[in-house]
């Protein structure tokens, strides 16, 4: 029996999809011990931008978050999402810290880390591989899908086996733009399962209405398993939903063995979680609904309202059709980079100024310009030189792996944190958000003893991470 492996992701990807990731750790510990009895093949918890999301909203310690669910969920296999070299803050991070932060995730209780590069440069994600091998975890490294004329199955088929050569344990299908097809996921699965001997797994999102299809199709074309969301928190920007993939496989060779009636209970629990985020204002109803534009534009849903909030603070709302269209350009100048934080961000926001001040490149983001310069890591096409020149001036392009020209920054991030430290993990916590953690370590101070700290985000308003 081909049995297919669900990931459930209601307490990460789901409510980071859907609600800007404020779920808080009390919104989830009385149902923890439930979900632990399910038999999920893993349920991801950690990563992303839940991080950033505790420590800046929630007043919450991320670390005792994943030592807390550890303790509750013991016989469940725990996830987490990792940026390879950017760790889960938003510039690459030197080796040691790297290391440090694969070596504290695994040894506060995580299982598998799923470790991805926005642009599919595998030296990207080489020391985090190794890491997570080193301390016994299992390292499923994730391709970011997109659509474009040299994203054919042969790249995929290439990167899948430096991926495999890296030493991951297994692949993933990052599909998070909602870009895949049913079709295209059947022969996609067929065909990296040809490649490659490692298990491939499946994440998709149901922003374009696809994702139950196209997770059916994957089925039967072999992946080994797929990301699903309790229904609740599924559908609209989220994933498909837990029970009803869970149903549709049931008495099939693809049976998952969850329980149905269990899951229903669970079901009940995230309801009353739901109508309290919507009461609340965290849930917009209007994230429920599929969106195919990203499918027209070949843009994320998150990226498309970005572009028009960027457009109307410039007046200038009525020309969204025109940077629309300007985005695959910018893209094929760019190398073709795939559209996937912080990539997404650095392409749209070129494109509006080159509408907007009705000249291309007349002002260039310090963002692009390093995209272009290879401070992200290699794009999956090369630049043109002369088009590297016009945007970089008199500056070199850099060629090898970003992390290279990095000096170790442990020792210095442990002074810097010194004054605030309570425990070694901390020094993560401020390595990636030096502004930010601060406060988060005040606020926890003055708790300890007993002083009234008002925190930044009281009233939870959403704020997009």
């Amino acid at each position: 029996m081909a049995k297919l492996n669900i990931t459930e992701t209601v307490l990460r990807d789901a409510h980071q999809s859907l609600l800007a990731t404020r779920m808080s750790i009390n919104d989830m510990i009385d149902i923890l011990p439930e979900l632990d009895k399910i038999g999920f093949y893993s349920a991801e918890v950690w990563g992303g931008a839940t991080f950033d999301s505790c420590i800046r909203f929630l007043n919450e310690d991320p670390w005792e978050r994943l030592r807390i669910i550890r303790r509750e969920m013991p016989n469940t296999k725990l996830q987490m999402l990792f940026r390879g070299q950017n760790m889960l803050g938003y510039r690459h991070y030197a080796d040691d810290l790297v290391e440090y932060f694969v070596q504290k995730s695994i040894a506060n209780g995580i299982d598998i880390i799923r470790i991805f590069d926005a642009l599919n440069d595998i030296r990207n994600l080489e020391t985090a591989i190794k890491a997570a091998n080193k301390e016994g975890g299992h390292a499923q490294v994730a391709i970011s899908y997109t659509t474009g004329e040299v994203f054919t199955h042969q790249y995929y088929i290439d990167y899948a086996k430096r991926i495999e050569e890296a030493g991951a344990k297994s692949l993933c299908i990052k599909d998070m733009a909602a870009l895949l097809t049913p079709y295209e996921a059947s022969t996609l699965v067929k065909d990296l399962k040809a490649a490659v001997k490692i298990p491939v797994q499946l994440h998709t999102h149901y922003t374009s209405g696809l994702a139950s299809m196209c997770i059916m199709k994957a089925a039967e074309a072999g992946v080994d398993g797929v990301d699903t969301a309790m229904s609740p928190l599924a559908n609209g920007t989220s994933h498909a939903p837990t029970e009803s993939v869970v149903a549709a496989f049931q008495g099939t060779e693809y049976d998952t063995g969850l329980d149905l009636v269990k899951l229903n209970e669970i079901r009940e629990y995230f309801m009353g979680l739901r109508k309290k985020y919507i009461d609340s204002g965290l849930l917009d109803p209007s994230m429920l609904a599929s969106n195919t534009k990203a499918l027209l534009y070949q843009v994320p849903g998150g990226m498309l309202s970005n572009l028009l909030s960027q457009l109307k603070q410039a007046g200038k709302a009525d020309q969204l059709e025109e940077v629309l269209k300007e985005v695959p350009r910018v893209r094929k100048d760019s190398g073709f980079p795939p559209l996937v934080t912080p990539t997404s961000q650095i392409v749209g926001t070129q494109a509006v100024f080159n509408v907007i001040t009705g000249e291309r490149y007349k002002t260039v983001t310090k963002e692009f310009k390093g995209l272009v310069k290879g401070e992200y890591g290699k794009t999956p096409v090369t630049i043109d030189p002369e088009f590297q020149k016009q945007i970089l001036k008199d500056e070199k392009p850099i060629t090898c792996r970003p992390a290279d020209l990095l000096e170790p920054e442990f020792e210095t991030m442990k002074k810097e944190a010194a004054e605030w430290t309570e425990q070694e993990e901390d020094i993560l916590t401020y390595a990636m958000f030096p502004k930010v953690a601060p406060n988060f370590f005040k606020a926890r101070r003055d708790k300890k003893y007993g002083v009234d700290s008002k925190h930044s985000d009281a009233e939870n308003k959403v704020h997009p991470v």
